[in-house]
């Protein structure tokens, strides 16, 4: 892609995804819808997916930073609901799409048939998790929902690696291809497996350097799925288990890289995310360019057919999925919080298709070994991209009314703010017991008015929590930390005001401006992220 078309497409979507955040309307479907309607303006550029490009270059990060924000315990305790979406339902809807379209779309082979569900069988779930988030769906339905998300594209691009074979004649038995599968699956794990924890050690002995970690923070996904494709394995697998384990670890990585690593990927999410949205739409002419031999009548038959399969497909398999095992299991209904039909339909709903699905879809090869066309490759196109819009536009504008219809409890928030209370108070207190306990050496001698200060500090972290609980300014509705950060902010910028006048009046130099406005900046990053919590 030249520079020009790529410069547009990027600023253009990071605009469109400031916008969104003033809009109700999250901001894949307007990107999206923004796609759609730029794909008609004269004069845009062609934006054809590239799957060299996305699968290695754009899906990896977009995992991994997916990874490094789930929870690996709250994904171990979900592991059976999250296996049967990610794996069980994809191969499902693999098997029901592909048979579907076999006996709705002339001529089209079964294995063919059988690639077109291996291509839309994954949803993407960045937009029904951000949904979930805004609007406060349980937990529970939340890790789930991302969780699925995580694994499920290894599940489909290993599917749809075996079925291309077999479409394209170069396969082997069924039983050769459940062995591949098996095989791509175990060994993408193995290889995060394998790789998780040397990466971390090299993290922890870069720890004096937070720009040579953050350097290979950010080429850890692109190595790890490299490693395991070079081995036929599911690189997806691999940057999710090396992703999650870093996660998991963060908190032994020196707290200057956490920082910088924090920012640095939310960059680069929104950048990719707001691209590969945009992208999707803009993906309209290409789609539409080889659909001569089919009129419109047809098409838009096919694609009404292939929508209502997919979303029939997913409550088929959802709700047997979440109430057999607690019928027919003693140990899953002691182990997992009962559940009524309003969850299973959230989740039903919310199986948005996305830019996976376009990316495998273009990699089908026009031909076939022999010389031939593959069979009705074009079709496959334009169902897999209206597939994907509408189940964006449909299900992802009806999903949020949907969950407020419905009610769900959402998480509590005077029960969360208790239990970080609780939770800050026992840390304090073993931090209070830690300060006596080396004041009391006398190598670490200090000043009376410095070790008070350095209880006030811990003083003021445990009570700033239940101050959120306490009662609030009846003036300005704030409580009693919220005006201490709100008048911290201030001073910080009265001192950041002073430092530039200085500066400007000659009596420090560039260099030191530089020093003292670092140190206010982590102090107002300090204040801004608890604020934030």
């Amino acid at each position: 892609m030249a520079v020009m078309p790529l410069f547009l497409l990027v600023a253009g979507s990071a605009a469109v995804a400031g916008l969104a955040r003033r809009t109700p309307v999250p901001a894949p479907l307007l990107l999206v819808t923004a796609g759609l309607a730029a794909s008609f303006i004269p004069g845009i550029p062609d934006y054809t997916l590239d799957p060299h490009i996305v699968l290695p270059l754009v899906l990896p990060p977009l995992l991994h930073t997916a990874a490094l924000e789930s929870s690996y315990l709250d994904l171990r305790a979900n592991l059976r609901p999250v296996a049967l979406l990610s794996v069980g339902y994809v191969l499902f809807a693999t098997l029901a799409v592909g048979c579907v379209a076999y006996l709705v779309l002339p001529g089209l082979p079964l294995t063919a048939a059988l690639v077109l569900g291996a291509v839309v069988a994954p949803p993407d779930a960045v937009a029904a998790t951000a949904i979930a988030r805004r609007l406060g769906l349980p937990h529970r339905i939340t890790t789930i929902l991302q969780g699925e998300s995580l694994f499920n594209d290894a599940t489909a691009i290993t599917a749809y690696k075996v079925l291309l074979a077999a479409a394209l004649g170069v396969g082997a038995t069924w039983s050769d291809g459940i062995k591949e599968f098996a095989l791509a699956s175990l060994g993408g794990i193995g290889v995060g497996v394998v790789l998780m924890v040397p990466l971390h050690w090299l993290r922890i002995r870069l720890r004096e350097s937070a720009l040579l970690e953050n350097t290979l923070s950010l080429l850890i996904p692109f190595f790890a799925y490299a490693a395991a494709e070079q081995l036929h394995a599911s690189g997806v697998l691999a940057v999710v288990v090396v992703g999650l384990y870093l996660g998991h670890r963060s908190w032994q990585v020196d707290f200057e890289t956490r920082l910088q690593e924090d920012a640095v990927w939310k960059v680069v999410s929104f950048v990719l995310e707001s691209a590969v949205f945009a992208l999707i739409g803009l993906q309209l002419r290409v789609v539409l360019r080889g659909l001569g031999d089919f009129s419109a009548a047809q098409t838009l038959w096919y694609a009404a057919v292939m929508f209502l399969v997919v979303v029939l497909t997913r409550f088929v398999w959802v709700f047997p999925a979440t109430f057999l095992p607690r019928a027919l299991s003693a140990r899953v209904r002691a182990r997992e919080p009962d559940t009524n039909w309003k969850a299973p339909v959230v989740v039903g709903w919310a199986g948005m298709r996305g830019v996976v699905s376009l990316a495998i879809a273009f990699s089908i090869p026009a031909t076939v070994p022999g010389g031939g066309s593959f069979p009705a490759r074009n079709l496959v196109l334009f169902l897999t991209f209206t597939t994907v819009i509408a189940t964006l536009v449909i299900q992802g504008l009806t999903l949020p009314p949907l969950i407020r219809l419905l009610k769900l409890p959402g998480p509590d928030p005077q029960a969360e703010t208790l239990a970080e209370a609780q939770a800050q108070n026992e840390a304090s207190r073993a931090a209070e017991e830690r300060l006596d306990e080396l004041l009391r050496d006398e190598r670490n001698a200090l000043p009376g008015p410095l070790a008070d200060r350095l209880r006030t500090i811990m003083e003021r972290r445990r009570n700033s929590v239940w101050e959120r609980l306490g009662a609030v300014n009846e003036v300005t509705g704030e409580s009693a930390d919220e005006t201490y950060r709100r008048l911290a902010r201030e001073m910080i910028d009265t001192e950041r005001r002073v430092f530039v006048q200085l500066r400007d009046a000659g009596r420090v130099d560039d260099e030191m401006l530089r020093t003292l406005l670092r140190r206010l900046d982590l102090e107002e990053a300090t204040a801004y992220r608890e604020e934030a919590s």
